[in-house]
């Protein structure tokens, strides 16, 4: 199994929260974990936002960086390109989407192109939403953002 990680499932890789034991059982099964390359960025904004609003300790938020930093070199990187933009430019039109939501769920149907045994995890019921819609298999598609 591909395992298809936005953001919000990424972070909970890191830190722990409502949710990772979910994500960790996904990951730990998952035979390849696959996101967007601007998951990095965003990655390490939450991690940042979570040290600002003190969810993280100062070793906390350097064990979080550490971890991720180590791990992201081995993700499955879809990066932005022609192809992905005109899915994200199908999708944005067909669904209630913000840009790098649209550029996540791009990316996961791209992944499907090549992979037949793709899940996609995420915590956003928008997402999901539409993720199903596109034919994506969900795990955690009753779910809203945390």
């Amino acid at each position: 199994m591909i395992l298809y990680c936005d953001t919000s499932a990424i972070v909970k890789r890191y830190i722990e929260e409502e949710g990772t034991a979910k994500v960790d059982v996904l990951w730990d099964k998952a035979a390849e974990i696959a996101t967007s390359a601007v998951a990095y960025a965003e990655g390490m904004a939450a991690f940042r936002r979570k040290r600002r609003e003190r969810v993280l300790s100062r070793k906390g938020y350097t064990c979080a960086v550490t971890a991720f930093n180590e791990e992201y070199l081995s993700f499955v990187l879809i990066q932005i390109s022609p192809q992905l933009n005109m899915i994200v430019q199908r999708l944005i039109e067909k669904y209630p989407l913000r840009g790098f939501d649209a550029i996540h769920l791009a990316s996961a149907l791209i992944i499907k192109e090549s992979w037949t045994d793709v899940v996609f995890a995420c915590f956003d019921k928008a997402i999901n939403r539409a993720a199903k819609r596109e034919g994506l298999k969900m795990v955690f598609e009753d779910t809203v953002s945390l």
